[in-house]
């Protein structure tokens, strides 16, 4: 079983592969797409919870997403057609560090996906080249809510503390017009639901030969959040503009 088997399952009752909740993933929405938006992306879209939420929330939209799983994008895919917006949704299976597009868009997302480029400014460098004149771009992204211990930086990386975070952020050309840290409700029912919901699948299949793995997954990963990271580790989502256009 791979990581991103392995992902699919743990966020099988949490969608949207961050630490927020409905009305917070809304708002974020509501923020990034202004009126008249015609075009939104999602680079490591997962299984598409974000293009599917925004083109729910305005008809007229197109979205794309771009991921190198095939079983998330079939689940988006899935998806899209039981929610009646898949002839308004395109999907990619590419790397999206270096997927190109002839389309400019007015929103490009990426939450919880920065790993995916190197970091958090690479990623926003990323999405820069897909952005249209005025665009916003969503993003989501760890921080240090208290210093951390040497085994919390082993476990998530260099992180920096929520005010270092969002100073890079306007250093490299980005003004944030809208942000949202997530509370330790968010945080907890998110880690709460991934481990739960794999070790769920873990136990409903004690007979699969990734049952194991995947128990030993879940009780690995709830160990880390409870014994290392819990108490430090926070997570900010911003809508930034181009300072310069």
């Amino acid at each position: 079983m791979d990581r991103q088997q392995i992902s699919l399952l743990a966020h099988a009752d949490h969608p949207v592969a961050s630490p927020l909740d409905d009305d917070s993933v809304r708002r974020l929405l509501d923020h990034g797409l202004r009126p008249g938006a015609e075009r939104v992306l999602d680079l490591g879209c997962g299984g598409g919870e974000w293009l599917l939420r925004a083109l729910a929330a305005q008809p007229a939209l197109k979205g794309e997403g771009v991921d190198v799983s095939e079983d998330a994008l079939s689940r988006a895919r899935e998806a899209a057609i039981k929610r009646g917006v898949h002839e308004r949704l395109t999907l990619h299976r590419h790397d999206a560090a270096d997927f190109d597009s002839p389309h400019a868009f007015d929103l490009v997302i990426s939450s919880g996906a920065t790993h995916a480029f190197g970091g958090l400014l690479p990623t926003l460098a990323a999405a820069r080249t897909h952005l249209a004149p005025g665009g916003r771009v969503l993003i989501g992204d760890g921080f240090w809510e208290r210093t951390p211990s040497p085994e919390a930086v082993e476990m998530l990386g260099d992180l920096m503390d929520l005010a270092t975070t969002v100073e890079r952020v306007v250093d490299a050309g980005w003004t944030p017009v809208h942000g949202h840290v997530s509370t330790r409700q968010e945080l907890d029912a998110y880690e709460w639901s991934w481990t739960g919901s794999l070790a769920g699948w873990a136990l409903d299949h004690r007979d699969d030969p990734d049952g194991a793995q995947a128990l030993a997954a879940a009780t690995a990963h709830r160990s880390g959040w409870l014994r290392v990271y819990r108490d430090c580790w926070g997570f900010v989502s911003l809508v930034l503009r181009r300072t310069a256009d």
